[in-house]
């Protein structure tokens, strides 16, 4: 690196950047790189629309390699990350230019290098990101050939030509980086070893027993879906850098690009301890993957997904996100086996771990669109409710595994059903649409007759309860985790994998069917009707060339005013809906606090109820957490109840249907004023602005599936003991207390249940009181963010009228100025870019028409 290249205007930029005073010699080499680091990974992040959690924790975890928690460096490096963001210097390219001159052509390849992994994160690089990084490349002097060797090496496609390789690897020698610091050194290394890396010796590819064809299948059909979206967002861009389509048209088509973009199909699988989740999961991924033992061994969630290779990262309780070495998964997945031998569960509640993240190229379940969570054994821990709400949150299919040998517990039928709760919305009897219940170790089941009685005794269960759908036709099976790995895992077949594949296929059937088609019509109708609005506002840009809308002084006057009025809607609906939020706010703390004076003896009635049956003596911890959890049941019931009555049906519903009934008022009004100028000019703006309203959809239905199955799944009570976590904490107040009791005072059995219970249900309820408050704000936001989303709605359509009026007027002046000859060639552009809409438009009904076949096969 040449320090002697670092300019006034790179000094005066990260001055800017870092709101700090810093001159020239502040700028050594590491803080140089670093500043064009974290340039072009935001840059990557930001240039696709799609900024999600994951990619900003890898940006985080990219950048805290170069520096100490502690250190200058890094507090420097928080100040650049905002302000190159807030400044957006990622978009500009004389200033990424003055950043880069002094590092040598060795230092631009590795930072570029950076941009693809960043890319490359999920194991393909998105197009626009792809596009930024080749403009990046070119800007630096990067050749194209060297660009394309990155590409392929991350994304592990494509042939590279052997000498361009050499070339690379020569640039990236550590030697070239001994003036930044060792560990740039590494960084060098660390990229040098990605682009050299041969696949794994033991990958799923290689077991020819296992396979996902369809949900391959799907995803394919799924790329070519984004490959048609990003068609039509480049063609409607290129039309409103010429003032032919509103840039909400742009905004549109971006947000279902987002969806499709982040699709992916999430599988969770839950069940009690010690039944076999993690042999289960080794034969999905075909790869012995999980920590498997006779004891429970799972003590954390964990997330497995694609990547670009096998790493592991570590998502903490206080926000920490870091990248741990692969040798350390099984143990930070595992709680401790002390813990597990002892039955202390605890553990898991005392774990400063959220979540585990594994990332590998090869496993084909998540190579095929499949990101699969691992939950720990759910029958011990008091905090269940909130763990399998945690998990359970956006998943799209849910295995709940059970033990032929040991059947339908008391405990096993009650936690099945709290399962089913969160997947339904937490309705009694209605079934379960994505649950699947798998009995494994049927190979320990030698007679046909005690076979049978095990199918019985579970069919019988699903059909009283209503808990699946169909009665579990499709959804309930029967296998040999352990039989079938190892068939898998020797490339044989055995009457087990047979069964295991009647299981993957109707797994891979409701995916892809009942999920993912019916997900891709739904965003091929989205794509249509903005590939429509791009042809209606094409159509609408030719006539206005060819004269055939032409505005009169009065006409364009009647248009901004048109725009102020729509403008003046805007205020009206804001300032109402404050209004009526403060309102409901002030009912909801009102109702809140009357429900809570009552609490105390509401719950104490059902103390009686509780009942657990093991021993005070010699079964301490199963007991009192047995009775933490009907505790935890009888408040969150209590919470539902006050939700449901009161929240939503006396408070809340009410002033949103006022709030509803005014809104439409006004964009009805606001659709009927474009009428008229639709009529006087030719435009179909009433038509686009109906769309609109349409989307907006039931929005009192949306409101309550926001607070029952979005931000609160499973219940509203679920979701507000979910944020306390109250499991743990009385856990550890009331433990000892059952031997205490006995030596001390000479109580009998039934004595002690209930001093057991007495202390449960005091402790909780003082738990509870202390969070009374965090409570109420917690209740207080949802409601304001409901209030919000319904106004961010109607504002939409309101920007969406200006835009069009806006618009309008601007064609009109471009038509006015220019000559006959550029009227002509605009025509023809806009003649180019309506046949490229129309053979989208094909393409997308070859889609839908896959969708409806595959739907019927």
């Amino acid at each position: 690196m040449d320090t002697s290249l670092v300019s006034s205007q790179a000094v005066e930029l990260l001055s800017q950047i870092t709101g700090q005073k810093l001159t020239q010699k502040n700028l050594t080499p590491p803080v140089i790189f670093l500043a064009n680091l974290v340039t072009v990974l935001l840059g990557v992040i930001f240039v696709d629309g799609i900024v999600a959690e994951s990619e900003k924790q890898r940006l985080l975890t990219t950048l805290y390699r170069f520096s100490n928690p502690e250190s200058d460096v890094r507090k420097l490096t928080h100040l650049m990350i905002k302000g190159v963001k807030d400044n957006q210097v990622y978009k500009q390219v004389n200033s990424l230019l003055a950043l880069a001159a002094p590092l040598s052509e060795s230092e631009k390849l590795l930072l570029i290098s950076f941009g693809y992994e960043m890319s490359a994160a999920n194991g393909e690089i998105d197009p626009h990101e792809k596009k930024y990084l080749e403009m990046i490349g070119n800007q630096l002097g990067i050749k194209p050939q060297h660009l394309a060797i990155l590409e392929a090496a991350f994304i592990h496609q494509g042939s590279v030509e052997f000498a361009v390789l050499n070339e690379v690897n020569f640039l990236l020698n550590n030697a070239r980086f001994q003036q930044l610091d060792n560990i740039f050194v590494k960084a060098a290394n660390d990229i040098l070893a990605a682009l050299t890396a041969k696949p794994e010796t033991k990958v799923t590819g290689q077991h020819s027993n296992i396979s996902y064809r369809e949900l391959a299948k799907f995803k394919e059909n799924r790329q070519q879906l984004e490959t048609y979206c990003n068609q039509v967002y480049q063609v409607l861009k290129d039309c409103n850098e010429r003032s032919f389509l509103p840039h909400t048209l742009i905004e549109e088509i971006e947000e279902v690009f987002k969806k499709i973009k982040l699709q992916r199909f999430r599988l969770a699988v839950v069940g009690e301890f010690s039944k076999g989740k993690s042999t289960l999961l080794n034969a999905l991924l075909g790869e012995e993957i999980q920590p498997v033992r006779a004891i429970p061994c799972s003590g954390t969630v964990t997330v497995l997904k694609h990547g670009i290779k096998k790493r592991v990262f570590c998502r903490y309780k206080d926000g920490r996100y870091e990248e741990i070495p692969f040798e350390q998964y099984k143990v930070k997945a595992a709680i401790s086996k002390e813990a597990a031998t002892e039955h202390r569960s605890d553990e898991l509640a005392q774990s400063d771990i959220e979540e585990i993240i594994f990332e590998h190229p090869e496993l084909l379940l998540c190579k095929s669109g499949v990101e699969i969570l691992d939950s720990p054994g759910l029958n011990e821990h008091p905090d269940r409710t909130s763990i399998t709400y945690k998990l359970l949150k956006n998943t799209d299919a849910v295995i709940f595994l059970t033990d032929a040998m040991h059947l339908l517990s008391e405990k096993e039928k009650e936690l099945i059903q709290d399962v089913r709760y969160q997947l339904n919305g937490n309705h009694e009897y209605q079934p379960a649409e994505n649950l699947f219940i798998l009995v494994n170790f049927m190979d320990s089941v030698e007679e046909e007759e005690d076979r049978q009685d095990v199918r019985q005794r579970l069919e019988s269960f699903i059909k009283n309860k209503n808990l699946l759908i169909s009665n579990g036709e499709h959804r309930v099976h029967y296998i040999s985790a352990k039989a079938s790995l190892k068939a898998i895992l020797n490339n044989r077949d055995n009457e087990y994998l047979k069964t295991f594949h009647t299981f993957t296929q109707s797994l891979e059937k409701f995916l892809t069917i009942e999920r993912g088609y019916l997900q891709n019509k739904q965003f091929v109708n989205k794509i249509n009707d903005r590939i429509q609005a791009g042809l209606d506002g094409l159509r609408q840009a030719k006539d206005t060339l060819d004269g055939n809308i032409k505005l009169s002084e009065a006409g364009k006057l009647e248009i901004l005013e048109q725009i102020g009025e729509a403008s003046g809607r805007d205020v009206r609906i804001q300032v109402l809906a404050n209004e009526v939020r403060d309102l409901a706010l002030e009912e909801a703390n009102e109702s809140w606090h009357e429900w809570i004076e009552g609490l105390i003896e509401r719950l104490a009635n059902k103390l009686e109820h509780w009942t657990s049956s093991h021993n005070p003596i010699f079964s301490q911890q199963q007991l009192r957490q047995d009775y933490v959890n009907q505790f935890i049941r009888d408040l969150q019931n209590e919470i539902d109840v006050w939700g449901e009555k009161e929240l939503k049906n006396k408070i809340l519903k009410p002033h949103f249907e006022f709030l509803d009934k005014c809104i439409n008022e006004e964009l009805n009004a606001l659709r009927d004023r474009l009428q008229v100028i639709d009529k006087e000019v030719n435009t179909n703006f009433s038509k686009q602005i109906n769309l609109a309203i349409n989307d907006i959809g039931d929005s009192f239905g949306d409101l309550f599936s926001y607070i029952s199955g979005g931000l609160f799944a499973g219940g509203l009570g679920a979701g507000l003991l979910m944020l306390l976590g109250l499991g743990g904490p009385i856990m550890w107040a009331v433990t000892g207390v059952g031997a205490a009791i006995a030596g001390a005072l000479g109580f009998g059995m039934s004595g002690i249940h209930d001093q057991i219970k007495l202390k449960v249900f005091k402790t909780g309820c003082e738990k509870f009181a202390k969070s009374t408050e965090q409570l109420t704000d917690k209740i207080g936001e949802t409601i304001g963010l409901v209030f919000d989303n319904r106004i961010e709605a109607a504002v939409k359509v309101i920007e969406k009228a200006i835009c069009l009026c806006e618009n309008l007027l601007e064609q009109q002046e471009k038509a006015h100025n220019e000559t006959l000859e550029q009227r002509e060639a605009e025509k023809m552009w806009i003649y180019q870019k309506r046949q490229e809409l129309e053979q989208v438009q094909n393409g997308l009904e070859v889609i839908l028409s896959k969708c409806t076949s595959d739907s019927k096969n």
